[in-house]
């Protein structure tokens, strides 16, 4: 496929971090697409299928984890992606990559640690995300990290728009690294996040709906769903109820998807570099605004009527209830901690501290669980809350 004028370009790399590469690395993959294969032979990724979504340790196994979220995302990206002629591999990275750094249990756990890490420079999952792939996940003797690109570096950085005030985490690795924080991302960075944003829109009211936390009727107080369904209901007036749903759900993937295309591709007809990608001073991917105004409308009603559900609200605050007590249990007494973490743990703060946020933030909701019983001698009550 050719790509457009305002595509990343692999050719055109701006490089990794450490110049020392494997024997036989190279072969017939582009950088971007080694990129994405590290993502996906890595630990950090494979502890996503353990990972809360929405649903916090759920029992049934058709709800979704932080890895079905960041393969849809990754399968909406790469849509998006080919319309516009943009580099697919990067996009799909970036979709892959970009929960990396989220720790158990979801937002309910980055709340947890951002208050245990008040005092030590905070935590956001974010930046945990930079700092998991460039210094935590090692699997080369070479160097740390994963030494991808500059360019998915970047994008991870600012998927969401330039970084004004990094954090401590992002600042370090920038000093180490410069990611030009102050600029845009390329296209590739701003497809991945409005892919983002589609999925869990979406995806989001399928595991709702399936949990009983949201119904038909709650999503009619929508116009814009409500007129989804009507059409849904006038081509299959004789499907049973929960296809009716999925295919609404399918549909409202598309309306999506076509939009960010028809609008994103207004957006960049007169763009023709990335480097003019990078110096618009503004997104350039995403909704159009009116149906901006509609996706906001959703995010609203998804806060009120799914994520802050009563429901919801009890099993985070017992989800966050376990994170807390493991920092504070590490932080007491560092020898509860696995042997390999405990040769790296300073003495001094706040890399003490920091270390320790590594290894939770690290954790599937499964093992923090069980390190939770194994330590305090009392496994963790009411987290399954669907």
């Amino acid at each position: 496929m050719t790509l457009a004028p305002y595509a990343a370009d692999p050719a055109a790399s701006r490089g990794r971090e450490f110049t020392t590469e494997r024997c036989g690395s190279r072969g017939p993959r582009s950088d971007f697409q080694r990129d994405r294969d590290r993502i996906i032979h890595s630990m950090s990724f494979r502890r996503l299928r353990s990972k809360t979504q929405v649903f916090i340790a759920p029992e049934g196994d058709h709800y979704r984890t932080r890895m079905t979220h960041s393969l849809e995302v990754a399968q909406i990206g790469r849509v998006i992606a080919r319309e516009l002629g943009l580099d697919e591999d990067l996009t799909e990275a970036l979709c892959l990559a970009h929960d990396l750094g989220h720790p158990p249990f979801g937002h309910a756990g980055e709340n947890a640690l951002e208050q245990a890490m008040q005092r030590h420079g905070g935590f956001d999952h974010n930046a945990q995300a930079l700092r998991t792939v460039m210094r935590l996940e090692s699997p080369y003797p070479e160097h740390d990290g994963l030494n991808l690109t500059w360019e998915l570096l970047e994008g991870l950085a600012k998927h969401n728009g330039p970084v004004g005030a990094p954090n401590w985490a992002l600042a370090e690795l920038d000093a180490d690294f410069p990611l030009d924080l102050g600029q845009w991302p390329s296209l590739e960075a701003q497809v991945a996040a409005v892919a983002d944003d589609i999925a869990y829109d979406n995806h989001d009211i399928d595991d709702g709906l399936r949990a009983g936390f949201l119904t038909l009727d709650d999503l009619l107080e929508l116009d814009f769903l409500a007129d989804q369904w009507r059409a849904v209901e006038k081509r299959f007036p004789n499907a049973p109820r929960d296809r009716q749903l999925r295919e609404l759900v399918r549909d409202q993937i598309g309306v999506m998807v076509n939009d960010v295309i028809e609008h994103t591709r207004d957006q960049v007809k007169d763009i023709g570099s990335v480097e003019e990608i990078r110096d618009a001073g503004r997104q350039l991917a995403g909704f159009s605004p009116a149906f901006a105004v509609e996706e906001r409308g959703l995010k609203k009603f998804m806060y009120e009527r799914l994520y802050y559900h009563p429901e919801q609200i009890g099993a985070a605050e017992r989800a966050g209830d376990v994170v807390a007590r493991l920092f504070a249990a590490y932080a007491q007494d560092f020898s509860l901690m696995p042997a390999e973490w405990q040769e790296q743990l300073p003495s001094q703060e706040p890399e003490r501290s920091r270390i320790i946020a590594d290894f939770i933030a690290g954790m599937s909701d499964s093992f923090a669980i069980e390190r939770c019983a194994a330590i305090y001698g009392e496994r963790p009550r009411g987290l399954t809350n669907v």
